[in-house]
């Protein structure tokens, strides 16, 4: 059965779609082992069926790669990417999110977050480089948004045309992420830089997890100990002891 028969956005699946082209830029791209018991997962959600597709990649610099997407019934369809940098090297979070339902966008957001204070200054000069994207509605960012960098855009394309930008813009994001992979040297694991991003991180995934919404959906499609697991095994992960 085709997407458009499903009700899934075409932003999603282009967007997902954009997303697995891309990891192909990345250097020494390798499979990541997932739990088959959250590789596919189905559930319910106030009566309607829930389905939850896992896919992950590590790479030169980057420890893990996470691209979730989600549909809830006819309606809701969600899209979940962050790329998880290894804290030996200098570089930042990927990450990217849609919410779309029943042919509207509500949410689009991309950054590369920096995960030591600021960006790496290569990556400034890189996304301060890029075409100008414009979007008609920009949105608030969340209360625990302060995780996020100068360069963060968090909008609500308002149609198919600046779904298109924010495609592209994805794009232009990851392309930045790319050639740092393949431009940044790593630094040994004691390093007072290695520490210090890998602390970063771990702020990074503690906010992540203050999202509420997140934790309470996933509750109720399943269960809370189920929930946990999923958000602390999963969704945001603490990168490995140093050591």
């Amino acid at each position: 059965m085709s997407s458009a028969a499903l009700g899934v956005h075409p932003l999603v699946d282009a967007l997902a779609d954009q997303i697995r082209a891309c990891w192909q830029q990345l250097p020494d791209l390798q499979p990541l082992a997932v739990d088959p018991e959250l590789e596919a997962i189905s559930g319910s959600l106030d009566g309607e069926d829930l389905f939850i597709r896992n896919e992950l990649r590590c790479s030169r610099g980057l420890r893990k790669l996470h691209l979730e997407t989600a549909r809830l019934g006819a309606g809701l369809q969600i899209l979940h990417c962050v790329f998880f940098p290894d804290p030996r090297f200098n570089l930042p979070v990927f990450g990217a999110d849609i919410v779309a339902g029943r042919g509207v966008v509500s949410a689009a957001i991309v950054d590369l977050s920096p995960v030591a204070g600021s960006l790496p200054e290569a990556v400034t000069r890189r996304l301060g480089a890029l075409p100008q994207r414009r979007f008609s509605q920009e949105r608030e960012l969340p209360e625990w948004g302060t995780i996020f960098s100068p360069f963060v855009r968090f909008v609500r394309p308002a149609d198919a045309a600046e779904e298109q930008q924010f495609i592209a813009l994805v794009s232009d994001y990851l392309a930045v992420l790319a050639q740092g992979c393949r431009d940044v040297d790593p630094q040994p694991i004691d390093h007072p830089d290695t520490v210090k991003r890998h602390q970063g991180q771990l702020s990074y995934c503690r906010q992540q997890k203050r999202n509420d919404k997140t934790r309470r959906v996933l509750e109720k499609a399943f269960n809370p100990t189920w929930a946990d697991r999923y958000i602390e095994e999963l969704l945001f992960d603490d990168p490995a002891p140093l050591g």
